[in-house]
């Protein structure tokens, strides 16, 4: 291997760099640190490329903690890298930009959920993934887009539910489920919250063939006239299934999915529908995170453990973490690198 290369001083000697020289040292510093980078789907494309999994956020801390990496680089939000730490607790987990935050998971903090536990006492408090770890500590159970009915669903149907932060998705599983008692958090995703049904029409003026998805942190009004309303792991198989999609939810996945399928219709309900925190990851900053080992994500041991159980009991309830499909493996293999976690 050619010799290791100096690191620089600041981000913005690395921005000065171009983008292959950047690629080159992500990749020389990864084999060193034993590492493995993990690219969420909307992040940009040049991360995803150098990414040696992308996919969802508990997804990929799966994957993460089955490798033999001794470094996580993920590239996302602060609380998904916690989801890393909390399931690879050994394993060094870096963040390239630690103000990479999540507005909706920032709804809830764990200071105020348990004031309102305290004014529910017989709740069960189910908490969707995109929440920090001191929220997930202090639930019952955690769940996903895909399996929020589910979960719900487990709970006897007597018993109130606390259900935070996303309180479109609240909705939807109220409306899937029937239930009266589930006490929903008043927070939301705006990138999905901000999509219009004016966009909708629009998008269907423009591709009458297209079929419509759209993600469940979207408004009940946008759920109203999908075709379909799945998780983003639902949307890359409906796009193996259909030729014409008009898909509802933030742009990176939608770029993904039209570079793997070129000659397929897959138009985005909104071209605003981009989130500007996961965004704020660049290949300077992540090439300036693996040479100085930086930033850390480090978690308290009583709220990582508490977090864990909480993520535990939902992969119990749902027969665990279930491997790609055939398409996801597909959509996942469609950049420049191979699968696996590139330490070699």
């Amino acid at each position: 291997m050619p010799a290791a290369l100096e690191p620089l001083p600041t981000t913005l000697d690395y921005a000065a760099l171009d983008a292959e020289a950047l690629k080159e040292r992500i990749l020389r510093r990864k084999a060193e640190l034993n590492a493995v980078i993990l690219g969420h789907n909307y992040q940009r494309i040049e991360i995803q490329e150098v990414s040696d999994y992308l996919g969802d956020s508990l997804g990929l801390s799966q994957e993460a903690a089955a490798t033999d990496a001794d470094v996580i680089v993920f590239c996302g939000v602060h609380f998904m890298a916690e989801t890393a730490k909390v399931l690879s607790p050994e394993k060094t987990v870096l963040m390239p930009d630690l103000r990479a935050g999540c507005p909706m998971a920032d709804f809830v903090t764990g200071e105020a959920l348990r004031r309102l536990k305290e004014q529910h006492p017989d709740a069960a408090v189910v908490a969707y993934v995109n929440s920090t770890a001191e929220v997930k500590a202090l639930s019952d159970i955690c769940c996903t887009s895909s399996n929020a009915v589910e979960v719900v669903e487990s709970i006897p149907r007597d018993r109130p539910i606390i259900f935070v932060p996303d309180r479109n998705l609240a909705r939807y599983v109220e409306e899937r489920t029937g239930r009266d008692n589930i006490i929903a958090w008043d927070g939301y995703c705006y990138v999905h919250d901000d999509l219009v049904l004016d966009e909708l029409a629009r998008a269907r003026a423009a591709h009458p063939e297209a079929r419509v998805v759209v993600h469940p942190e979207a408004r009940k009004d946008l759920l109203d006239e999908a075709d379909f309303v799945t998780s983003t792991s639902g949307m890359v198989r409906l796009a193996e299934e259909h030729d014409a999609l008009i898909i509802g939810t933030e742009r990176g996945l939608v770029d993904r999915l039209k570079q793997r399928f070129p000659h397929k219709t897959l138009i985005p309900l909104s071209g605003a529908a981009i989130c500007g925190n996961m965004k704020m990851n660049t290949l300077a900053k992540l090439a300036w995170c693996l040479d100085h080992e930086e930033h850390r994500v480090e978690l308290d041991e009583e709220v990582r453990a508490g977090a864990e159980r909480a993520l535990r009991a939902m992969l119990e309830l749902s027969g665990g973490w279930r491997s790609a499909t055939e398409e996801e493996e597909a959509l996942e293999l469609a950049g420049v690198r191979p699968r696996g976690c590139g330490c070699a």
